[in-house]
């Protein structure tokens, strides 16, 4: 038979080289999963597991089709700015028992949409990023953090979706109002105590104190202004006095014709 009469499995297409660096990147961006983690995929849910791991930063490499990721019990300080911004699938994210000190106010671009829980507890944070945290619609988990009760605080919560399991450990470790150090925000909050208030009593008594300072410049420019011309008019009167006085004339009267 001629050589076209039969085909082996040679006579297969191959693919070319750029074929197969393109089929191994696709494999690789879908199954890839950062060093020393854990990625099971269950029911085609990949879940990334990452806790406990000493990490220091958030990890690079997280697949995009993540739907689970637990970063909690490292050493993360910071999380910058698009730090999960190709992870538009995810819908749980545990960052719990970090030393997280600072959120970028784009830390979590690209959440907001779909992201269900963010747990932040048991970490360093002592203002919250309202522009970080207010788009999400996620709840959000805050307690055992040492936060500084202040306005800015108070203004964020109300924009924040707060875990109702554990919004009663959110507590005061610092405050403008020293009575509520130690004691529960959301309980302070409830019964009517207000921290911005605070403020604009500050506000009102530096207001006070600057119209005061420029009353009582007045008055002593009055005052001042009033006495130099009492001076003056005593010093003409003095120099009017010591001026020679004129003798008047004394003609004598003729008889009468």
């Amino acid at each position: 038979m001629g050589p076209m009469g039969k085909q082996g499995p040679s006579s297969l297409p191959v693919p070319t080289g750029g074929s197969c660096l393109l089929l191994l990147f696709c494999l690789r961006l879908g199954a890839s999963c950062p060093q020393s983690c854990q990625c099971p995929d269950h029911a085609g849910a990949v879940a990334v597991h990452c806790s406990g791991r000493g990490l220091q930063e958030i990890p690079k490499d997280i697949p995009t089709d993540a739907v689970l990721l637990k970063l909690d019990a490292n050493k993360i300080a910071r999380i910058p700015n698009g730090a999960f911004q190709h992870l538009n699938q995810l819908r749980e994210l545990d960052l719990s028992q970090n030393a997280i000190e600072t959120i970028g106010p784009a830390a979590f671009l690209g959440l907001a949409g779909g992201l269900r829980l963010l747990d932040l507890s048991h970490n360093h944070i002592r203002r919250i990023p309202k522009d970080a945290l207010g788009k999400l619609s996620a709840k959000i988990r805050l307690s055992h953090n040492p936060l500084h009760c202040e306005c800015a605080l108070q203004e964020a919560l109300w924009e924040l979706k707060l875990d109702p399991d554990s919004v009663d450990e959110i507590a005061c470790h610092t405050s403008v109002r020293e009575e509520y150090v130690g004691k529960p925000l959301v309980q302070a909050l409830d019964s009517g105590a207000s921290f911005c208030r605070v403020r604009h009593r500050t506000t009102d008594v530096a207001m006070l104190l600057t119209m005061f300072g420029w009353f009582a410049m007045v008055i002593t420019y009055v005052v001042y202004y009033v006495r130099q011309n009492q001076e003056d008019a005593r010093r003409h009167l003095e120099y009017l006095k010591s001026l020679p006085s004129t003798p008047v004339s004394k003609d004598p009267i003729s008889p009468a014709p």
